[in-house]
């Protein structure tokens, strides 16, 4: 059974398909009562990530505090890891929104308040699944017989509330830990250390990763082993940033694995367009549908918002653009030849545009730069014209090249000549060739963390990769509007975490501030 094909019901909270009226019989009387129910309530853990309530695109949010486009936990996780960073900007005066461009917020900006609400809204849901669906539950139901079936439903629940925490302490540092033991309507929790949720989710990985399928031999969009893999590297990989001991060589053999379970495109576009829920390079992806998963949020975001001006909304298979997002005069200039380059990887839009970001909520102001596309790979439309077919590519094996090639550079292992390999295989198929292949002396961390932005740009990989290669804050590294100014200054390194959400620390005593807020 597709997991999308569910009706998701957990205490009236329904569904996989946002666009209609649930046509389960399920209900809170009969929801336990066998497979595809479990099957179910798991399609509503998934769903956090690609839609915002319980129909679509709007109408009856998971929250009350924001617009619900803004709700979404993916458009929310792309602006908070892209907007402060080099590579991009976004015209819209939203209350907050200029504050993560400028790297100026506060504890009451309203898009890290909601940011930290999905993470825990997620958690919870992963929890209450985790809950019900315990073998014990099952034997008192009398279903014995689902016990292995749902055991995996058990696994891709604590992988999806793990990735939730990998956000949680990426973005904001120490923050509670929670999990199905804690009982409900208890007292506040109690903030857990950076350290001890690291902890946390490395054991829950390792733990979960048999129950898993292999990597790319499960369903499309769904938690394998793969991803398990590629969750487990990115946490070793900042381990120095969360926990303050270095882990390359932890990273290196769950690298590894993904590079095993996954094929690299030809085309580098395959995995931004309408249909690239055909790419074999993606190791684990957010599906988005035109007709059954509508949202304000997602791929709709990332297309419409890239699109604007004298820009024709058709050639993205979109029925208009939003005017918002560009990119910033440093993020071209990381491209040989600048916007004229033959790195096949980008495409600015130039005309009628500057090169500079005179002004942040001018949107003629800074080159677009649309990566994704509601055209699928034989160039037609995909099914709507306003809500994309365009999964959002979360992991994909590109990415587990270049951070072996990190790996090595860091001294954690692996191989240099099949680190070289791994960078030079994105290279040609970037510029269709090897013309512009690199040698090992070329293989330096000032070298990956700009192929880093080249491959991944607006994949919202950007600010925990500043933050690793230690230049998301200082003086080391400027881009316009860092800092507020302009040509950038240099800003202060509390602004590596987010603050703690006013409030959350008013709702619970137990938390504590990061510094600097």
């Amino acid at each position: 059974m597709a997991l999308c094909g569910a009706i998701a019901v957990l205490g009236g909270v329904a569904a996989c398909d946002v666009t209609t009226e649930p046509k389960s019989t399920v209900t809170d009387a009969n929801i336990f009562n066998d497979a595809q129910s479990y099957e179910a309530l798991l399609a509503k853990l998934y769903a956090g990530l690609s839609v915002t309530g319980q129909q679509g695109p709007s109408g009856n949010s998971d929250f009350q505090r924001l617009d619900e486009g803004f709700s979404h936990g993916g458009r929310q996780l792309w602006q908070l890891q892209e907007l402060p960073t080099d590579e991009a900007v976004i015209a819209w005066n939203d209350a907050g929104l200029p504050e993560l461009i400028t790297q100026c917020w506060a504890s009451s900006n309203q898009f890290v308040q909601m940011m930290y609400s999905r993470i825990f809204y997620q958690v919870s849901l992963a929890n209450e699944f985790l809950r019900e669906s315990t073998p014990e539950k099952l034997t008192e139901r009398g279903q014995e017989s689902l016990i292995p079936e749902v055991q995996q439903f058990r696994a891709e629940a604590r992988f999806l509330r793990a990735l939730s925490y990998w956000h949680g302490i990426d973005l904001f540092g120490d923050i509670p830990l929670v999990d199905e033991s804690f009982p409900l309507g208890s007292t506040p929790p109690e903030q857990s250390t950076r350290q001890e949720i690291y902890n946390f989710v490395v054991n829950e990985l390792n733990e979960i990763r048999t129950d898993l399928p292999p990597s790319g031999a499960g369903e499309y969009g769904r938690a394998d082993q793969g991803a398990a893999s590629m969750l487990l590297a990115k946490l070793y990989m900042n381990s120095g940033v969360y926990i303050g001991s270095d882990a390359y060589a932890s990273a290196l053999p769950e690298i590894e694995n993904v590079i095993a379970g996954y094929q690299l495109e030809p085309d580098f576009w395959t995995n931004f367009r309408a249909d690239n829920g055909i790419s074999r390079e993606i190791v684990f992806a957010v599906p988005q549908d035109g007709d059954n998963t509508q949202t304000w949020g997602g791929t709709t975001f990332l297309v419409h918002a890239g699109v604007g001006g004298d820009m024709p909304a058709s050639d993205w298979g979109i029925d208009g653009g939003w005017w918002g997002l560009r990119t910033t005069p440093e993020f071209v200039n990381l491209f040989p030849g600048g916007a004229e380059t033959t790195d096949g990887r980008v495409e600015f839009w130039t005309e009628g545009h500057s090169l500079e970001v005179n002004s942040i909520t001018d949107f003629f102001s800074g080159y677009p730069v649309p990566k994704y596309t509601n055209l699928n790979s034989a160039g037609a439309q995909g099914s709507h014209p306003t809500f994309p077919d365009t999964d959002y590519p979360m992991f994909r094996l590109a990415d587990a090249f270049l951070m072996y090639a990190e790996v090595v550079a860091r001294g954690g292992g692996g191989s240099l000549p099949q680190a070289v390999g791994y960078v030079n295989a994105l290279r040609e198929r970037a510029y269709g060739g090897p013309g512009q292949n690199i040698g090992p002396d070329d293989l330096t961390l000032d070298f990956i963390l700009d192929e880093r932005a080249r491959e991944l740009y607006w994949e919202g990989h950007r600010r925990t990769d500043l933050i690793r290669f230690g230049v998301f804050t200082g003086g080391e590294r400027l881009w316009s509007w860092k800092g507020n100014v302009q040509t950038g200054q240099s800003t202060p390194d509390h602004l590596d975490l987010y603050p703690i959400p006013a409030s959350e620390i008013l709702a619970n005593p137990n938390l504590i501030q990061n510094p600097g807020y």
